[in-house]
C-alpha cells in the first residue's frame, strides 16, 4: 500500500522504517503468493497493474473493516453487550459466583447472563457455555483457565463431638470415629498427606447424604467428622459451630479458576467478565 501511495520503493521503505531490499523481497513474495504482477516496474518509475489496482482496493476495504471492528470492540469493552452463559458448582455458585454476577449486571446494564449451577463437569463447548467456574486442575487443552484462588479439603467436627470423643492426632484416628459421608463425593477413602506422602483412610459412618448442605449441618449438630471444601464450612467455622482438625495432613489445595474456550478473538463481554471475576475474588478467603 505504501508503494502505491508514494509511487516509489525507496520512499515506501523510508515510511515503513525498513530497508529497500526488504521491501523488494516482500513485494516479490506477495506477487509470488498471488501469482500475479502487482506493479509495472522500470528503472525510472513504478505503477500499479490492473490486478494491482483491484488488490489494493480490496486491501483498503479489509483494513477499513478491521479498523471499524477495532473501534466497535473498544466501545463494547467499555460497555459490553450481549448474553453470557455461565456455569459453576451449586454451593460455590450460590455463595460466591451468583453475588458477583449480580454486581456485574448492576455495573453493565446492557449485559444478560444465564447462570447454570451444576455439581457435575460441564463441557463448555458441547453445551454452549461461555464461561465456567471450576474447582479442579484444568485437563482440557481446548480451554483457557485463569486462577481465581484455591480451596482446601478439610476435615471438621463440632466442638461438642470433639469434647466427647477427642481430637484426632492422625488421619488413622478417624477409623474409630463416626464420619458423615456425601454420596458419591466422600464415600470412598478420604485423602491426606503424611510427611509429603499421599495416604488414604477408609472411613465409616451411619449417615450419608447426596447434598453437601445437610451433611455440613449434621456435622455441626454433633454427628461426627465430615470432609468438605473449606468454603463449604467457612460460615460454620467462623461461628464456631465447627472446628477444623488434622490441618497438617491436608492434601494440596485445589485451584479455583475461571475457564473459557480458546479463541484468537475473545468477545469483549467475555474478556470484561473474566477480569470482573478476577477482581471480585481478589482477597476473598475460600
Amino acid at each position: 500500500m505504501q508503494i502505491a501511495d508514494h509511487g516509489s520503493l525507496t520512499k515506501a521503505a523510508d515510511v515503513l522504517g525498513s530497508s529497500l531490499p526488504a521491501v523488494v523481497r516482500s513485494l516479490a513474495a506477495l506477487e509470488a503468493h498471488l501469482g500475479v504482477r502487482l506493479f509495472h516496474r522500470t528503472t525510472r518509475r513504478i505503477s500499479l497493474t490492473s490486478e494491482g489496482r483491484t488488490y489494493l482496493q480490496s486491501a483498503r476495504e479489509v483494513l477499513a473493516a478491521a479498523d471499524a471492528a477495532d473501534r466497535a470492540l473498544t466501545v463494547d469493552a467499555a460497555e459490553p453487550t450481549g448474553r453470557l452463559i455461565v456455569t459453576a458448582p451449586v454451593l460455590f455458585g450460590h455463595m460466591y459466583v451468583s453475588p458477583a454476577i449480580v454486581r456485574f449486571l448492576q455495573r453493565y446494564e446492557k449485559m444478560r447472563c444465564s447462570v447454570l449451577l451444576h455439581d457435575r463437569p460441564v463441557n463448555l463447548l458441547e453445551e454452549g457455555v461461555d464461561v465456567g467456574i471450576r474447582i479442579s486442575a484444568l485437563e482440557d487443552s481446548s480451554l483457557v483457565a485463569q486462577q481465581l484462588g484455591s480451596i482446601r479439603r478439610v476435615v471438621v467436627a463440632s466442638p461438642e463431638y470433639l469434647l466427647r470423643h477427642g481430637r484426632p492426632k492422625h488421619p488413622r484416628d478417624l477409623l474409630k470415629a463416626n464420619c458423615v459421608h456425601i454420596h458419591p463425593t466422600t464415600t470412598g477413602p478420604w485423602r491426606f498427606r503424611d510427611e509429603g506422602r499421599p495416604i488414604a483412610v477408609s472411613t465409616e459412618g451411619n449417615l450419608e447424604f447426596n447434598h453437601i448442605a445437610p451433611a455440613v449441618e449434621a456435622c455441626a449438630a454433633g454427628m461426627g467428622f465430615g470432609s468438605f471444601f473449606s468454603y463449604q464450612v467457612l460460615p460454620h467455622v467462623t461461628r464456631k459451630r465447627l472446628e477444623i482438625v488434622l490441618e497438617e495432613f491436608e492434601p494440596p489445595p485445589r485451584p479455583v479458576s475461571v475457564i473459557y474456550p480458546h479463541a484468537r478473538l475473545l468477545p469483549a463481554r467475555t474478556r470484561v467478565f473474566v477480569e470482573w471475576m478476577k477482581q471480585e475474588f481478589a482477597g476473598i478467603r475460600l
